[in-house]
């Protein structure tokens, strides 16, 4: 078990980096598709159907902050395809980028990532310190959720419940996401079938 670990982490020169940038690359394009489609559904339903949560209402920080998340998660969903078109382009002899390039357009998906997971952090934070701001106004009996004593009425919905659970599963895809760039970035500075001479260089 160890030594099948040892392997896939440390791959050898025989192993294709297109390939890997072919299996990641529609992994993490699917994965974010998958993910990315809650929020929008979420959006048109509120949109459509008029809900809207309770606690959000009047903060527009929190929206500029989900724009913005939303942003980046839909431009590391078309990074990630271009890793599939990237995977083709290395395979191929003839139109082999060079290594320089390869990792730059990895550290732009990484760099990506990173932001889109810091963005759906701020908004989490925002999210849960406004639940927790109404619930102590509220009185503390543990059940109610509506406090009406108070001017004006502030609620706690079920649309602000699925907003923070959407928030979970995108940050989840999003460290995913990040992991499998860092592994493709990995993969970039090792020797691999296609650049056998990189591990010769760094030596």
């Amino acid at each position: 078990m160890l030594r099948v670990l040892q392997k896939a982490l440390r791959p050898s020169r025989n192993d294709s980096l297109a390939r890997a940038f072919s299996r990641l690359g529609w992994l993490g394009f699917w994965m974010q598709i998958a993910i990315g489609a809650i929020p929008l559904a979420l959006i048109a339903y509120a949109f459509i159907f008029g809900s809207t949560a309770g606690t959000r209402s009047g903060f527009p920080l929190i929206q500029y902050l989900t724009i913005a998340s939303l942003l980046v998660l839909a431009f590391t969903t078309v990074w990630f395809y271009r890793y599939t078109r990237l995977a083709a382009r290395i395979a191929d002899p003839e139109q082999r980028p060079t290594e320089s390039s390869v990792q730059r357009t990895v550290w732009t998906g990484v760099m990506a990532s990173t932001l889109g997971i810091v963005f759906s952090m701020l908004v989490m934070f925002f999210e849960v310190a406004q639940l927790l701001i109404y619930f102590l106004r509220a009185p503390q009996a543990g059940i109610p959720v509506v406090q009406t004593t108070g001017t004006p009425a502030s609620w706690v919905s079920a649309a602000d419940i699925l907003s923070l659970m959407a928030l979970i599963l995108t940050m989840f895809v999003e460290v995913a996401v990040l992991a499998f760039g860092l592994w493709l970035l990995l993969r970039t500075m090792i020797a691999s079938a296609e650049f056998p001479h990189i591990g010769d260089e760094a030596s």
